[in-house]
């Protein structure tokens, strides 16, 4: 019965609004429901052979997951290296090599600490760190949880407007590889809708100039477009948004000029980690669409879905602030009453 109302929950959720994160949480609450429930269903049939293979599945999920986080130090690594040689050296393709020396240096601290550290502060510590690590992993996890939801959603081909999301120029005016992957995921769906429904869709590029950039990003991917097939007269080009929500407001605003108050169809594209949180940006701007991700290399995705927490942290940072502060005094308490124990 609770597995049943959750599942309901989370799919009238899902269906009223999925660009929020609360819909991560009813999700993992139904699969938290469902799986005991599944497990006695399993245990109760007494089919030995389901049982087995189950039991099996269950065993190697478990070691995966005890994998993943026994040798976190290791794949951090080796994300790093790979980030380091391939991409550019930016704070933002950093975070796994940050993350790999923050770790580093706290299970250091954890290990030895103790031993050049008043009991009081050490124990202060160990609840500060233990609940924010937890509280870090806990939302991270429902953060992960709520883009893979938003990237396996299906669109109709009933779309009016195609909103394609800049990125920045390589030497300021070619299209990259990332950028290229955005609007070709755009560029398919254009053919396939024209394709199967004969409706032809109208394509926004949304893209300023940035300091270092000879030409819009919009200007940019409208010429890339053209040239893979789009015609001209099904494009348009959005040539001042510097940030995400900038690309939703003004490619809303511009729709609004050439339809008025008339309902419209629209589908945003960008690269598949930054799916989400676009989405949640188009909501805050009133832009009735939500979006299709493009494929993004795996090496890349760590650093990247890092960056798209951190930036979804900003976004809620009262929320976040809050229960900071929490796990805070819980750590002074621990410390002040190990300090007079």
């Amino acid at each position: 019965m609770l597995t049943a109302a959750l599942g309901c929950v989370f799919a009238i959720s899902d269906v009223v609004e999925p660009r929020r994160l609360l819909n991560g949480v009813w999700f993992n609450l139904w699969l938290l429901a469902l799986l005991p429930t599944l497990a006695f269903a399993i245990l109760s049939s007494g089919q030995r052979l389901l049982i087995a293979v189950c039991a099996t599945l269950f065993i190697l999920a478990v070691l995966l997951i005890f994998a993943v986080f026994a040798l976190h130090l290791v794949w951090l690594a080796w994300n790093a290296i790979v980030v380091w040689r391939r991409e550019q050296h930016s704070l933002g393709n950093m975070l796994t090599l940050g993350l790999f020396l923050g770790f580093a240096v706290l299970e250091l601290g954890a290990s030895f600490g103790r031993q050049f550290l008043p009991a009081w502060l050490y124990a202060g510590l160990a609840v500060f760190f233990g609940l924010g690590i937890t509280y870090v992993l806990v939302t991270l996890y429902n953060f992960l949880t709520a883009l893979v939801l938003y990237n396996l959603r299906g669109h109709r081909l009933n779309q009016d407007y195609l909103i394609v999301l800049g990125a920045g120029l390589i030497d300021g005016h070619r299209v990259s590889p990332l950028l290229a992957a955005r609007i070709n995921a755009g560029i398919a769906f254009y053919h396939k809708q024209r394709r199967k429904t004969g409706k032809r869709a109208v394509m926004i590029f949304s893209g300023g100039r940035g300091s270092d950039e000879a030409l819009a990003e919009g200007v940019a991917m409208q010429r890339y477009a053209v040239a893979h097939g789009v015609p001209a007269a099904d494009t348009l080009i959005e040539d001042r948004s510097t940030t995400t929500y900038e690309n939703m407001r003004f490619s809303a605003a511009m729709i609004r000029e050439y339809r008025g108050d008339q309902r419209y169809h629209a589908l945003f594209f960008t690269n598949n980690y930054h799916l989400f949180r676009a989405g949640v940006y188009a909501r805050l701007a009133g832009l009735p669409a939500n979006g299709k991700g493009a494929p993004t290399s795996f090496y890349f995705l760590p650093n990247a879905v890092i960056r798209e927490y951190l930036a979804m942290v900003l976004l809620h940072k009262r929320r976040h602030a809050i229960a900071g502060g929490v796990i805070t005094l819980l750590a002074v308490v621990t410390a002040v009453g190990q300090a007079f124990n």
